[in-house]
């Protein structure tokens, strides 16, 4: 999997910059998330806009970055969902646990209020 992170004043920017998250990809993606969804951070940004199709290995990687962080009642934000993400999201019954924004600058600024 392809990705790059940032960290803004504590807030975790994970850019997600293959299509897909499935399969290997999504494996990885929890591995990553078992090192970044700390409770020292004050949200988990991933930013999406470039995944085109998710499978549930990779709705169970969202789940686990919830699971890894809910419990500190720290964020987590999804970027740039894309029309078929969204879809899965909702039949899944999932989409309410995340937070929504159009981009990475926009979330941290109203993080920031």
């Amino acid at each position: 999997m392809n990705f790059k992170t940032e960290n803004i004043d504590h807030f975790v920017i994970f850019t997600i910059l293959d299509n897909t998250l499935e399969g290997k990809s999504a494996s990885e993606l929890k591995s990553q998330i078992l090192i970044i969804a700390q409770p020292d951070i004050k949200a988990l940004i991933l930013d999406m806009s470039n995944i085109m199709v998710i499978d549930s290995t990779g709705l169970g990687a969202l789940l686990l970055a919830y699971r890894q962080l809910k419990d500190y009642n720290i964020p987590i934000i999804l970027i740039g969902v894309q029309d078929f993400v969204n879809n899965l999201l909702e039949i899944t019954r999932i989409k309410d646990i995340f937070e929504y924004y159009r981009t990475v600058e926009e979330a941290i600024n109203i993080l920031k209020q």
